[in-house]
């Protein structure tokens, strides 16, 4: 269970679903609520999917370009620190490539729960890296069984983050959602720093063997 916990913190921090609650309200101003409910379930559905796809998959991504874990994990590490430093300074949504571009065409979509939501709003690089490592690193099912539990345990926290989207913004409001968001973005700095130096010492204890 520790490891689940681990497991469960880490893309939690990663996905932060509550710094996505303002990008969720700007992009539904006219939505019933009724609409809010589905697209906040959809888009739960598709990270989910997402992030188990590319769980159960991604080593085949690896194996085909020929990328070593440490150089995995390297490159990771610098994502999720990028992913941390926006974080710290309020551009969530920026280090999410939500411009105003994306977001003027996400308003005059009908459905916006794969994109920009679940991806790439919720499901980027930093996750997606964890989850690939996790996978090369956990060879027992049981463990994998464990990263898979935490997956749609993210997912319907973040399902149940959007559908509260009003009320916790009003809660909150912009300096609260903010103060969270730069809480996780100093976690999410301390993941990428950790990966880095990890991906580090195993090439330099490889090369050096």
């Amino acid at each position: 269970m520790t490891f689940f916990f681990t497991t469960l913190a880490a893309l939690f921090s990663l996905v932060n679903p509550l710094g996505a609650v303002p990008v969720f309200l700007a992009l539904t101003p006219n939505y019933s609520q009724a609409e809010r409910k589905k697209t906040a379930i959809q888009t739960g559905i598709w990270f989910t999917s997402i992030l188990v796809s590319f769980f159960l998959l991604g080593h085949y991504i690896l194996n085909f370009f020929g990328i070593d874990i440490n150089a995995l994990k390297i490159a990771g590490g610098l994502v999720i620190l990028s992913s941390g430093y926006a974080l710290l300074n309020g551009k969530f949504a920026e280090s999410r490539a939500i411009n105003k571009k994306v977001r003027a065409e996400a308003l005059e979509k009908d459905d916006i729960s794969f994109a920009p939501m679940a991806m790439p709003m919720l499901s980027g690089p930093g996750s997606i890296s964890l989850l690939l490592s996790l996978y090369l690193e956990t060879p027992e099912w049981s463990l994998k069984l464990m990263v898979l539990a935490a997956i749609l345990t993210v997912g319907a926290i973040a399902v149940g983050v959007l559908l509260l989207a009003p009320q916790l913004n009003r809660l909150l409001g912009v300096a609260g959602l903010k103060a969270v968001s730069r809480l996780m973005g100093f976690l999410v700095m301390a993941i990428g720093v950790q990966y880095i130096i990890q991906g580090i010492v195993h090439l330099v204890t490889v090369t050096l063997a």
